[in-house]
C-alpha cells in the first residue's frame, strides 16, 4: 500500500522541530534547513543556504553536514541537542559526538551509550552510523570497548554493541576485517545468542548473514556448536535460522 503523502501541518511539525519522525519515510523527508533554521535562529543565512545546497545529498552525509555548520558556529555542545523533542537533532548530536576531534574512541562511544539508548529508533541507529567510519577503521579496538555492552540491562545497549560491528552495512562503511575474519568477534556474539530481545536476536541473526557472504563455513560451523548448545533455546533457534538465511 502506498504511503499517504505528508500533510501541511506534519510537515511544519517535523520541519520546525516539534514532532518525531514515525517512521523512515518521514525522517527522509525532513528539510534540513528548515529544521536548522527552527531549531538554531542564531545561525547565519549562509548557513542555512548551505544546508539547503546539499538538500540532493545522501542523509548521512547531510546529519554530518549539520553537525559540522552547527560546531562551526559555536552550536557544537551535543547536550542540548542530546534532549531535543526532535529525532533529526538528537541524531545530529551523535554527529556531534562522533566527529568531536577532542575525544577519544572510546570516549566517543560512552559519550553515545544515552543516544544508543533513546527512545526513538532512528536515533539509536544515528548513534553508531555517526561513529562507523571510526569503528571501521579500528574494529579491534571497538570490539574490546564494546564487549562489555553485550550484558547491558539495556536490550538497546545490547544491540549497539553487535549493531555497530557489523561487517556490512547499507548506509555504512564494510568493516573489512569482519568480513574476512569473523571469529574475532564470536565472544560478543556468544555473549547475545540467547538475548530474550527479538531487537538484539534481530541484529546477531543480522550479523552472521553478513559474514555468511565472505565466511559461510565459519558461520555454519558457529550455528552448528550453539545448536548443540542451545538446542531447546528459542532465541537461539530464531537467530541461527536468521544467520543461515542465505547460505
Amino acid at each position: 500500500m502506498k504511503k499517504q503523502a505528508l500533510t501541511r501541518e506534519r510537515r511544519g511539525q517535523l520541519d520546525g522541530g516539534e514532532a518525531e519522525a514515525a517512521h523512515l519515510a518521514e525522517i527522509l523527508a525532513v528539510d534540513f534547513a528548515r529544521l536548522l533554521a527552527s531549531v538554531a535562529p542564531s545561525l547565519p543565512a549562509a548557513a542555512i543556504s548551505n544546508m539547503r545546497k546539499a538538500a540532493n545529498s545522501g542523509i548521512t552525509l547531510r546529519m554530518q553536514g549539520a553537525a559540522t555548520l552547527l560546531r562551526a558556529h559555536a552550536l557544537g555542545d551535543p547536550v542540548p541537542w542530546s534532549a531535543h523533542a526532535s529525532d533529526t537533532v538528537r541524531g545530529w548530536a551523535c554527529y556531534l559526538i562522533g566527529s568531536d576531534p577532542r575525544l577519544t574512541l572510546e570516549r566517543k562511544l560512552d559519550a553515545l551509550r544515552g543516544l544508543a539508548d533513546d527512545a526513538h529508533f532512528g536515533v539509536r541507529e544515528w548513534a553508531w552510523l555517526a561513529v562507523r567510519p571510526h569503528i571501521a577503521a579500528e574494529p579491534l579496538r571497538v570490539l574490546a570497548h564494546l564487549q562489555a555492552w553485550a550484558h547491558d540491562a539495556s536490550p538497546n545497549v545490547r544491540r549497539f554493541a553487535c549493531e555497530a560491528l557489523r561487517p556490512r552495512g547499507v548506509w555504512a562503511a564494510h568493516i573489512a576485517l569482519f568480513k574476512q575474519e569473523p571469529h574475532h568477534a564470536q565472544n560478543l556474539l556468544d555473549a547475545l545468542c540467547c538475548d530474550e530481545a527479538r531487537y538484539v536476536q534481530d541484529s546477531v541473526g543480522n550479523w552472521l548473514n553478513d559474514a555468511g557472504k565472505s565466511q559461510p563455513d565459519w558461520v555454519r560451523a558457529l550455528c552448528g556448536q550453539w545448536q548443540q548448545r542451545h538446542a531447546d533455546d528459542p532465541a537461539n533457534s530464531y537467530i541461527r535460522k536468521r544467520a543461515l538465511r542465505s547460505l
